[in-house]
């Protein structure tokens, strides 16, 4: 059944064979003072379940109890197991997205990490009905002929433990990886703030003899020409192909750009706006709407046009363009304003008249220069880090998975094998185990379905 090669002293079983559970439908409304315990798909990311009344339940759901197994039907592509936990005080119940996986003589934990692996996830995701995203679903009855990964029940246990404490420890250094952009954001703000502040040149001026009092307050509009690329707002029809409308949705990571989902004009509105206000490699661009600050300098290698909620910075000759975008990207200019604009709109719009009056801290020429070298060279540090920091997350991202193929392949449990030969033997052998789950199986029940009554 399976394409995973594992070891002799494992059995391989569908995973209908070995789930005992039969659906047992509760309708909470009928208890609308009663509390419950909601396993729901949209509370997963928050890893426990949530406590509601009768009421605030609308539909029908399933009642489930400790050790069942959660597979989510819904969206298979996003990888959601749970393994329901302790009796609490009110009855446990799930959503109808969920597939429930009951068998009382297996480790829970083992089917759920077995459940999450590759092996299983591949045939889950590719065997759904809908029609992409979230309409997609997994149909229970294809998913009851999954091969299930059965080792020995201790055997079981060793591998539930072992991936408990190594996939900890892999959330851990995820974790630790992803606070790093943020430190890495925090130091850039920090490095701008010394370098339009003078702080970061200190060293620079004393033998240049250069006094710290050399530094002068400027409103925008004398070092720079500010222009509404687009006052009036109105764009012509949208024309496939054509020449793409930049706005702050283009805005791509800390100083890029993208065209992804860009709205395009033709090549003839392009031509007029460039006759206009043209189009310049210095350009600093400055997000005034929604999003306010985010200065970048203006794209290269192709042709296209700004929306209203951008202004275009040209910088004068007695200023560097670098220095002046480093100076408009510090939060505080975005927190100035903020402030300045006193707006109470759910969308702040900056105004032309209130961005030309912001004043900027401006040194001389030489020192804009040095200003400009510093922090190239401590962006580009931190530049480097964050590829590094995003690389480990890919290769630790990947790490998940290939722990889960380790384990089901046997790997993580080879010694112990050698160590225990009589648990993995006799009685205690993996076909034992599953010819007494079949036993059990056979001897079950299965609940009559009560009629409903007129």
């Amino acid at each position: 059944m399976s394409l995973v090669t594992h070891p002799d002293s494992w059995s391989e079983i569908t995973l209908g064979e070995i789930n005992q559970y039969h659906s047992k439908n509760v309708q909470p409304k009928d208890f609308p003072e009663e509390s419950f315990e909601l396993w729901s798909v949209p509370i997963f990311p928050t890893g426990k379940p949530e406590t509601l009344v009768g009421t605030e339940i609308g539909s029908s759901k399933q009642a489930v109890e400790p050790r069942d197994v959660l597979i989510c039907k819904i969206n298979p592509r996003i990888n959601r197991v749970w393994e329901v936990g302790q009796k609490s005080n009110y009855r446990q119940i799930a959503s109808s997205e969920w597939i429930v996986v009951r068998q009382p003589l297996m480790e829970p934990r083992y089917l759920l990490r077995f459940f999450q692996s590759d092996q299983f996830r591949a045939k889950l995701c590719a065997d759904v009905t809908g029609v992409g995203g979230s309409l997609t679903r997994a149909q229970p009855k294809k998913v009851a002929t999954f091969p299930v990964v059965v080792p020995p029940l201790a055997e079981q246990k060793v591998i539930a433990n072992k991936l408990d404490t190594l996939l900890a420890q892999v959330e851990n250094t995820k974790a630790r990886l992803e606070r790093i952009p943020q430190i890495l954001k925090r130091f850039r703000q920090s490095v701008l703030a010394a370098a339009v502040s003078g702080r970061l040149t200190e060293d620079w001026r004393v033998p240049h003899d250069l006094e710290e009092g050399s530094w002068s307050a400027i409103p925008l509009k004398s070092i720079a020409e500010v222009l509404d690329p687009n006052p009036s707002h109105r764009y012509p029809k949208p024309e496939s192909g054509g020449i793409p409308i930049l706005s702050t949705q283009q805005f791509d990571g800390y100083s890029g750009w993208t065209t992804d989902k860009a709205k395009h004009v033709s090549r003839d509105f392009f031509d007029e706006r460039k006759g206009r206000c043209g189009f310049y490699e210095d350009d600093i661009i400055f997000a005034r709407k929604g999003r306010l600050g985010l200065a970048r300098f203006a794209p290269k290698g192709f042709d296209y046009v700004y929306s209203h909620t951008v202004f275009i910075v040209r910088p004068y000759k007695n200023v560097n363009p670098a220095f002046l975008l480093w100076s408009l990207r510090p939060d505080s200019v975005v927190d100035y304003l903020l402030m300045a604009m006193n707006s109470n709109t759910g969308v702040p719009t900056l105004g032309k008249g209130v961005f030309e009056k912001m004043e900027v801290n401006v040194p001389s020429p030489e020192e804009q220069t040095e200003i400009v070298r510093r922090v190239d060279q401590l962006f580009a540090h931190a530049d480097r880090i964050e590829q590094q920091v995003n690389n480990a997350l890919a290769r630790v991202n990947n790490l998940t998975q290939s722990i889960l193929a380790k384990a089901f392949r046997g790997e993580l449990t080879e010694q112990w094998r050698k160590d225990n030969p009589e648990l993995i033997s006799g009685e205690n052998s993996a076909e034992a185990l599953l010819e007494r789950i079949k036993a059990e199986r056979a001897a079950a029940v299965k609940p009559k379905r009560r009629k409903t009554k007129a």
